[in-house]
């Protein structure tokens, strides 16, 4: 059983179209609060970002952003959150994120949600953590992608043990449990790091 205290949400900096995605990150954030579970994401007031933050701080969650110095701009940054990381760059970003995370959330997104989310399982794949990373497909909005990485699968390109480190439900409870249920697989001795 993993003790998630504290979970990174990746996700978008834009709303979308989609009004079932808001309710159901607002809920998100909601359930974290709930259950005690500090919020980790970027540091942003707009987009699903700000309303997975909103959802966490109207029901007195902890939220702690991370937002690299060049992003730090008045329309883009969350003010009132409880504690506000600053970082040199993106890298240092996502390094910070992963530190004070116990697990990985992806929502709905673009370009830098999906950049985030590949980058997380890649370094589960490397053994450089056994954190459990979750994907919230809400409105079967990562439908295609999954058929992708199924087809990776299928075309020899992705092995399953590595294809199931991402756990994947459309039901915030029940990602919730898979994540706190995760066991991490057995990496190659060569794989190994000290980093976890």
């Amino acid at each position: 059983m993993n003790n998630l205290t504290s979970v990174c949400v990746f996700c978008g900096s834009s709303e979308g179209n989609d009004i079932k995605v808001i309710d159901e990150v607002l809920l998100l954030g909601e359930k974290l609060a709930e259950q005690g579970i500090t919020l980790v994401y970027g540091a942003a007031k707009i987009g699903v970002m700000g309303k997975v933050a909103e959802g966490a701080l109207t029901h007195k969650g902890k939220v702690i952003g991370v937002i690299p110095d060049f992003l730090k701009l008045k329309e883009v940054v969350h003010l009132g959150l409880t504690e506000l990381v600053t970082t040199d760059n993106m890298h240092e970003r996502k390094m910070k994120m992963h530190e004070l995370s116990d697990g990985f959330i992806t929502l709905p997104g673009g370009f830098g949600t999906l950049e985030e989310l590949f980058e997380i399982i890649t370094w589960s794949q490397l053994g450089l953590h056994q954190k459990p990373i979750g994907l919230l497909n809400i409105n079967g909005f990562y439908d295609h992608l999954l058929q992708l990485l199924e087809t990776m699968v299928r075309n020899g390109f992705l092995k399953m043990d590595n294809y199931e480190l991402l756990l994947v439900d459309d039901n915030i409870d029940r990602l919730l449990e898979k994540m706190k249920e995760f066991k991490p697989t057995q990496v190659p001795k060569w794989l190994k790091s000290d980093r976890t």
